[in-house]
């Protein structure tokens, strides 16, 4: 989209000028076409606006009517009323020591007044609304003997008293983002909208299609002008629908074609190593095996050799519930490079994981002939220089370390397969810097090494279209036969003592059990017990015929270990732990997860908790401790996702599924991705119109869509493709540096 150039300067805008124009620049915009680009976030539905007398009226012959009497055709019981007005009071009315209430009072031009009634987060809202202040209320009104209405929590925006005569027409209001800098230099949001049409109906900017006019006839979209004038001030909601559906769709598609693109010039441009597969010890660790391997390893594993015989790289994601069996896929697909020469690289965020793998691998490869070298950072020099010179002179068969492996001192020899175990502990840039490391072992040949990322964190289908859009995709839903679902139960209070009993004869049965708290010392703000603290009063109040242990974040490398060591080998038979243990070593004998405060904690985190027994065929169980008080919601048998009680429906999702993906697609819903991976950690760039959420279908189905087209026409040298060429080139221009490391 190109501008006109000569004329930028918003301070010529009526209502604007030098000031306002100053402080718009600051906040990065200072051209029309930067403002025409500001769209609103979010719009406000007028219908129905009254005075605040008539609504009285109107509630009042409505409260007289009989059952019989009510029309439902025209009269909706739970309709949202909208009233606009001034505050001219407000009080905070003490119901008891604990619990008070905020009453905002309001007036406008018919005398009558309306009364407002916060009972949550009164203190918020106290220091929100001041009077003086005219408001725009939408909600559910209700009206008493004194016919004095009143609205409970309504939806509530702060506007200007200019803006009041726009706010009484029915019709959709924009609402825009308002910084600290546009409120000291008293920028409001009329300005914002005047200035914008004031660009629109002088054509003051020149908008280029980005999209070829066959896609846009294809797909019925609006155009870019249409679009942009809708997008600011709709006649409509369908309207409104259409202009942002156009928006998400060149978002997401360029956004696809480029990774596709990337994508396919990686598998033109570099060169695998070609791996047989079913190779002897790949068929030796099959017969040996006292268990079968479910049908999902079976199909990851047939990928991963498709990959390793197509010549070039692979670039795979194995996702897999905890407990899924993705080590062992692994395994099988590590013992292919090993009997063609090649040397195994794997790497976990933790040295306490980094060494299970190796016992792992061990336990798994007796009589194999084969060498597993534990390189991280602990350890002491002598062993240290050892390991290096295995690894350099290809003794070493398979690595396990962490970061360690990344030090220039490791030198491989022919390593040309990499597993990233937990991949979202580590950020996109270490994947790349392992390859540049894994390239070097080669010789000086440019040969890419085969890499496959394992996660134990089920990602939901939206984000992992885009956050691992550059990669292909297994996944592994089937748990081994053996393993049975945990039993989980949320638990109050109320019913601790009979939770301990139940634990107290679980150990007498040689079980072990953790018991997680959300932090290590007392807080006095959040109320939270103290691990430090806690493990004591179990220890002697509790449990004292028992052995407990604890295991913390402050705790030294070698003493967190050796908590988890002990743990393992039975020294404890109660572990008191904080979230460390969410990535950690099996302990096939802990049958029990006890999880206090679990309110506290994220979805994701609970599951991953949860993750920690259920490793063996022992039936396994995981108790929720929260308070009393969320007793009556949690029995409910229906939650809705969007309560507002996040906790409720995270609890009693834990209860309904061990399903670590139907899991990821409430917590998706619940946190957002931005708070689920973390935008820097995830790579993802921002998307302006893309909700991950709630748009999965568009996702999907604009991938398809830049599928076709690159199929067709993979360079995008089509002449009717010349303005989709252009719009991707400057794309990926704009976003250099998620496109050169993805």
């Amino acid at each position: 989209m190109n501008i006109n150039e000569n004329i930028s300067e918003l301070q010529y805008l009526k209502g604007i000028g030098p000031k306002k124009a100053a402080a718009l620049k600051s906040e990065g915009i200072s051209t029309y076409y930067d403002l025409l680009r500001y769209f609103p976030k979010s719009y406000i539905v007028r219908n129905n606006s009254n005075s605040i007398a008539n609504l009285a009226n109107q509630l009042k012959m409505e409260s007289k009517l009989t059952f019989h009497e009510i029309n439902l055709k025209s009269i909706n019981l739970q309709s949202h009323h909208q009233i606009i007005g001034r505050v001219i009071n407000k009080k905070m009315i003490e119901l008891n020591a604990r619990k008070k209430i905020l009453k905002l009072e309001i007036t406008d031009e018919s005398k009558a007044k309306c009364d407002i009634v916060f009972f949550n987060r009164v203190q918020f809202f106290d220091k929100l609304y001041k009077i003086g202040q005219f408001l725009f209320v939408s909600g559910i009104a209700s009206t008493d003997r004194y016919s004095i209405v009143k609205f409970i929590h309504p939806d509530i925006e702060i506007i200007d008293e200019e803006e009041i005569e726009l706010y009484q027409k029915d019709g959709i209001v924009p609402k825009y983002k308002m910084s600290e800098t546009f409120n000291k230099n008293f920028i409001t949001q009329n300005n914002i909208r005047n200035a914008i049409i004031q660009i629109i109906s002088k054509n003051l900017v020149t908008l280029n299609e980005n999209l070829p006019y066959h896609i846009i006839d294809k797909y019925q979209l609006l155009s870019i002008d249409k679009t942009f004038k809708t997008l600011h001030f709709p006649d409509s909601i369908s309207e409104l629908e259409k202009a942002q559906f156009r928006m998400k769709f060149e978002e997401i598609l360029l956004f696809e074609l480029a990774l596709i693109s990337l994508r396919n010039v990686q598998k033109q441009i570099e060169k695998g190593l070609v791996i047989p597969k079913n190779t002897e010890r790949v068929v030796k660790l099959y017969k040996k095996l006292p268990f079968k391997l479910t049908n999902d390893q079976i199909e990851a594993i047939k990928d991963i050799f498709m990959d390793f015989q197509s010549g070039k790289p692979m670039n795979r994601l194995l996702q897999g519930d905890v407990g899924s069996g993705k080590t062992l896929v692994a395994i099988f697909t590590m013992l292919a490079a090993i009997d063609s020469g090649y040397q195994v690289a794997i790497m976990a965020p933790t040295e306490l994981l980094a060494d299970q793998h190796q016992k792992t691998m061990n336990n798994f490869l007796k009589d194999f002939g084969i060498n597993v070298a534990l390189l991280v950072s602990s350890l002491n020099s002598k062993y240290r220089r050892e390991v290096l010179e295995k690894i350099s002179s290809g003794k070493a068969n398979i690595i396990c370390g962490t970061h360690s492996l990344f030090q220039s001192s490791v030198q491989f020899n022919k390593l040309a397969y990499i597993v990233i175990d937990e991949q979202h502990k580590f950020g996109v840039n270490q994947r790349a810097e392992f390859w540049k490391i894994a390239r070097k072992s080669h010789f000086g040949k440019e040969i890419y090494p085969h890499v496959l990322v394992m996660s134990a964190t089920p990602i939901p289908r939206t984000l992992s279209m885009t956050l691992y859009g550059d990669l292909d995709v297994s996944i592994i839903r089937e748990k081994p036969a053996n393993r049975k679902p945990i039993k989980t139960r949320v638990v109050f209070d109320q019913n601790r003592l009979q939770v301990y009993d139940f634990i107290r004869e679980q150990i007498k049965q040689g079980r072990q059990c953790y018991y997680v708290f959300p932090m290590v010392e007392k807080s006095d703000k959040l109320e939270l017990k103290a691990a430090t603290e806690f493990k004591e009063h179990l220890e002697k109040d509790i449990f004292p015929e028992f052995k407990v242990g604890l295991l913390h974040g402050q705790m030294l490398g070698y003493e967190k270990d050796d908590s988890m060591l002990d743990f393992l080998n039975r020294k404890f038979d109660i572990l008191v732990s904080t979230v460390i243990i969410e990535v950690g070593i099996d302990v096939p004998n802990a049958t029990i997860m006890v999880i206090e405060n679990a309110e506290r904690f994220g979805l994701a985190q609970l599951h991953q908790l949860r993750g920690r027994v259920g490793r063996s065929e022992n039936q396994s169980y995981c108790f929720l401790f929260t308070k009393n008080e969320y007793q009556f919601q949690i029995s409910q048998t229906k939650v809705d996702i969007s309560d507002h009680k996040a906790a409720i429906v995270r609890l009693k999702a834990m209860e309904l599924t061990n399903d670590g993906f139907e899991i990821s697609e409430i917590d998706l819903q619940l946190r957002g991705p931005g708070n689920i991976l973390g935008q820097r950690q995830s790579g993802l760039p921002d998307f302006q119109f893309i909700d991950l959420v709630n748009d999965g279908d568009i996702i999907s189905r604009t991938r398809r869509i830049a599928e076709e087209i690159l199929q067709l026409d993979p360079h995008l040298n089509l002449e009717e493709n010349n303005l989709l060429k252009k719009a991707l080139q400057q794309y990926v221009k704009d976003r250099d540096n998620y496109y050169r490391i993805a």
